[in-house]
């Protein structure tokens, strides 16, 4: 696992969700965490939403965004506990065309380290929908700390070896 920086950098189109009913603007904090990254690293920020945690909502929106060639990745915060109001792995099923299955165990074996057992309750996941990365992490600053800086900064920069879902993109939609 390295950076060949012989090889080019090469951005993506990122859109970010924060599934949420309390947090507005003001109080997305984990959105504004991975904006930041999604900056620094180099990629695009192509479209940012608060949405409810309401499955049919999020299905429509995300659905849009599949729908746009502008847009290569999603990246989702909130909405992947147990609760009765946590629907985004719902919403996932409803428009997936593949799981990435690794992305959710290798989310809740890194948040062991952190949080230990109580990484049993997130529902991280990835998934494939018309050509379009979709990764849902959980809402807390930690866990898109997480996420982002130990898997989606290398998986997403087209330098790192031995492969990354970039490399991929060109062939994803083929049959």
């Amino acid at each position: 696992m390295a950076i060949d920086e012989n090889r080019t950098f090469r951005p993506i189109n990122i859109a970010l969700l924060t599934v949420s009913d309390t947090r507005g603007p003001d109080e997305d904090t984990s959105g504004d965490i991975l904006a930041k990254r999604i900056a620094a690293k180099g990629h695009n920020l192509a479209a940012r939403a608060i949405e409810k945690d309401d499955a049919d909502a999020i299905v429509a929106l995300l659905g849009k965004w599949i729908a746009d060639p502008g847009i290569d990745a999603v990246v989702s915060t909130g909405g992947t506990g147990l609760t009765g109001r946590d629907v985004t792995p719902e919403a996932l099923d409803r428009i997936k065309d593949k799981d990435i299955p690794g992305f959710g165990e290798l989310f809740r074996w890194i948040s062991y380290q952190t949080i230990g057992t109580s990484t049993v309750q997130s529902r991280a996941l990835a998934v494939l929908a018309g050509g379009t990365y979709i990764f849902a992490l959980p809402g807390s600053n930690g866990a898109v700390k997480d996420g982002w800086d130990r898997i989606l900064d290398e998986q997403l920069d087209s330098r790192n070896r031995p492969c990354n879902f970039v490399e991929l993109m060109p062939r994803l939609n083929e049959r």
